[in-house]
């Protein structure tokens, strides 16, 4: 197994060195047993400036030297977007745990391929999807739990391309940003449905040019449950998710902060995020626990290559694009 290499705790290295891969390195480092090992970056300076801050012994220059000096079980890769299947398929050479930041793939086919890859080499790759993490989130789930009620589920997203371009993402980014940013949004259908999707219906179907202001579907579940999309492109509009049976609504708006409305109330008791989620980027605390069980091969909630894959087929599904 990828943990035999340390078996009373935890060994850690990451791959990337931006804003994205120090929240992930605070939320690590907080996890009882973890140590972080190593660090490999393709900025040298800027991987030896996050080492600094958290006490890494390594810096490496390739990953063959990461995984040779640094003893980790499991491998955090928090890159580009543009350099994401590349690094992961990488990564999959050697036999420690896989981590990686969303999205598994700019397209439906690259994360064919890193799993193809990992099965080859029996590599264990899971999937950063931290809004599953979220305390709302899971509160949620846990609420659900006690209603066996039918369930309708809204999901408001807002994405812009042109904000994508203005910030320097390259063409091929751009060109995939509903895989990008939309999957977290998407994803919550997966989340909170609970049987295989039956259809999607295109309310207002995505033209990629001009882009429309607003993408819709109908989505409907075997057993009866149903759900809404959303997404206003270039205009405002707030990132949400609803839940509602006969007795109770659930909403996160933002997606960070939960709120009830139960039937018959008007007004929508707000529900305070955990402290994990106060203290770190939302959702990253306990995703990282949970990607450190995997690592172990303990129980995990962790979100697997796959279940992030079905969840991608949908985002390609609701924009045409299968």
């Amino acid at each position: 197994m990828e943990a035999s290499r340390q078996s009373t705790g935890c060994a850690v290295a990451l791959v990337g060195a931006g804003r994205m891969a120090r929240e992930h390195a605070r939320a690590f480092a907080d996890v009882p047993g973890v140590s972080l090992v190593g660090i490999q970056s393709r900025t040298r300076a800027q991987a030896e400036r996050l080492a600094a801050e958290f006490g890494i012994a390594r810096v490496c220059d390739t990953l063959g030297e990461l995984y040779e000096s640094s003893t980790a079980c499991l491998v955090v890769v928090a890159v580009s977007e543009s350099a994401g299947g590349e690094v992961a398929e990488a990564c999959c050479r050697f036999p420690w745990v896989v981590f990686l930041e969303k999205p598994p793939g700019l397209t439906p086919a690259e994360a064919r391929r890193i799993r193809q890859c990992a099965q080859e080499m029996s590599r264990t790759v899971i999937v950063g999807l931290n809004r599953r993490f979220y305390s709302g989130t899971q509160t949620v789930l846990e609420e659900l739990k006690k209603d066996d009620g039918t369930r309708h589920i809204d999901v408001h997203d807002q994405q812009n391309q042109g904000v994508a371009t203005d910030l320097g993402m390259p063409d091929r980014v751009v060109a995939h940003w509903m895989y990008v940013n939309s999957i977290h949004l998407i994803d919550y259908f997966r989340v909170f449905g609970r049987s295989p999707i039956a259809s999607v219906t295109p309310v207002f179907p995505w033209t990629p040019d001009p882009v429309p202001p607003v993408v819709a579907a109908k989505i409907e579940f075997e057993n009866g449950d149903t759900g809404l999309y959303e997404a206003v492109w270039r205009g405002p509009g707030p990132w949400a998710a609803t839940v509602t049976t006969a007795g109770r609504r659930w909403e996160l708006r933002p997606l960070e902060q939960l709120r009830v409305q139960r039937s018959g109330e008007r007004t929508l008791e707000p529900i305070d995020p955990s402290p994990w989620d106060r203290a770190f980027k939302p959702g990253f605390r306990l995703q990282a626990e949970q990607a450190v069980a995997a690592a172990l091969g303990r129980h995990s909630r962790s979100v697997t290559l796959d279940d992030a894959l079905e969840t991608m087929d949908l985002v390609s599904t609701i924009y045409g694009l299968a």
